[in-house]
């Protein structure tokens, strides 16, 4: 499984920005994905996943109203719709998928990453 995460940039306090993570390869036992970001100095934070089959999200503790998540299976595309974002939102955000089956919000039980994306809000 290979995974592509795309759509971050420069934006300014309030902005929205949606992230797409395109996957690819063997999907036919994909599980989930899920969004994680990375701001410098920081550990790596679980944002998002969402079953691939159902489309049930789950969510991390903080971020469930502004952050959702969804996908398009036609696309073979996880979306993270950021709103009303925050200096404090500026990271790296990876897209990520496990080998087997629920993960949950730990990084180490995901097996496959994409590179990330960098997102950087302005004030």
């Amino acid at each position: 499984v290979q995974l592509q995460a795309s759509g971050g940039g420069v934006v300014q306090v309030g902005d929205s920005l949606r992230l797409s993570c395109t996957v690819s390869g063997h999907t036919s036992t994909l599980y989930a994905v899920a969004w994680f970001r990375q701001a410098p100095g920081k550990e790596r934070e679980f944002v998002a996943a969402i079953t691939w089959t159902t489309g049930a999200p789950y969510y991390g503790q903080t971020l469930k109203d502004r952050f959702p998540i969804s996908r398009d299976n036609t696309k073979k595309t996880a979306y993270l719709q950021m709103r009303s974002l925050d200096p404090e939102d500026t990271a790296v955000y990876y897209c990520a998928a496990p080998g087997g089956g629920f993960a949950g919000p730990t990084p180490d039980a995901y097996v496959y990453w994409g590179r990330g994306t960098q997102v950087t809000v302005s004030s």
